[in-house]
């Protein structure tokens, strides 16, 4: 009897002890400061997320180690479903504690920009360093070297930053928030580029970006961006000319002054879809996440042409001579948008 009584005192202290020595653990992992480098660590807590797929992406960031204890000690305060979407900017001294209470008390950062769909990187560059609020270091920099200090192993900037609104702290850098839009665009492009159709005639990501540009640049209404797609694709497939207007407008630069001429059609540069077969070196604007997923899952459609009927919306045609009766329908004044 007493042997038993001794076990049972055993046991309850032994996990008693190990509930102290638990709870302890919590407690110094709740208080000790997160590694958040030198550099502002970029969170974006989307609208529905879970505690568990929040712990998660803190994890996959590096913002903290192991998800488990922070999901632990969100349940343990009761506060696993009162996390709140936004964009967080962590940097100095922050412990999982005090991110937990940021978080649920939605104390997101104030000041933000947007970047357009369809922009070029200049227009979103420009906007950057025009910020009153954002601390302008790319000005006295050439595009190679804000490529280079990006750590992006490209050739040019066009076409490589997500346009969204970003939220970041007062007296951020430029160039801090052109790594977010850098580093969100590639995880859109990835993800869109894994969900495509196959048998598309696009051989990489960048390929796919580049025509997402297109896209985004000759869309009208937003509910034809997958027939605008399936025109340009149908186009690859049999080795026709893309022959589209934004590309032209964007090789011409500072040369194009709101009026396209024909002279502009047949001066021959790499940008120039009606001179030139296949697509355009780079991308010619920022596309948006319509525009990628359009672009790699577009219309079923044998559509090769279509104009703009003058209200916002195209007229699509599967044949030449359907496209010209479209284009005397609807532009006998103009030049038909091919």
């Amino acid at each position: 009897m007493h042997s038993k009584i001794r076990l049972l005192k055993f046991l309850f202290g032994s996990a008693l002890l190990a509930v102290i020595v638990a709870a302890a653990a919590l407690f110094y992992y709740a208080h000790r400061d997160l590694d958040l480098g030198a550099a502002p660590v970029s969170f974006e807590l989307r609208s529905g997320s879970s505690l568990r797929s929040v712990a998660i992406q803190l994890a996959a960031t590096g913002v903290i180690g192991r998800p488990e204890p922070f999901e632990l000690m969100a349940r343990l305060r009761g506060e696993s479903t009162k996390l709140k979407a936004g964009n967080y900017e962590l940097s100095g001294r922050l412990s999982p504690l005090a991110l937990l209470d940021r978080m649920t008390r939605g104390d997101v950062t104030l000041v933000s920009v947007t970047f357009v769909e369809g922009w070029t990187f200049r227009q979103m560059l420009k906007t950057l360093q025009d910020h009153p609020k954002v601390k302008a270091e790319s000005p006295a920099l050439s595009e190679a070297e804000i490529l280079q200090r990006l750590d992006i192993e490209k050739p040019y900037a066009e076409g490589w930053f997500f346009p969204d609104t970003y939220h970041f702290s007062e007296g951020a850098s430029d160039l801090a928030i052109l790594r977010r839009a850098h580093q969100l665009m590639l995880r859109h492009l990835d993800q869109e580029w894994e969900r495509r159709v196959p048998g598309l005639p696009l051989k990489s990501p960048e390929e796919a970006l580049i025509l997402a540009s297109i896209v985004e640049k000759e869309t009208g209404r937003p509910e034809e961006r997958a027939l605008v797609a399936a025109v340009f694709i149908n186009r690859l497939r049999i080795g026709m000319r893309l022959q589209t207007d934004p590309t032209v407008i964007y090789g011409m630069g500072a040369a194009f002054d709101g009026n396209i001429r024909r002279s502009d059609l047949t001066t021959d540069t790499p940008y120039n879809t009606y001179t030139r077969a296949g697509l355009p070196p780079t991308p010619i604007a920022l596309p948006g996440l319509d525009s990628l997923r359009a672009t790699l899952n577009p219309a079923s459609s044998n559509a090769m042409y279509f104009v703009a009927r003058g209200d916002g919306t195209s007229k699509f045609s599967r044949t030449l001579a359907e496209h010209e009766r479209a284009v005397d329908m609807y532009q006998r004044r103009g030049r038909p948008r091919q």
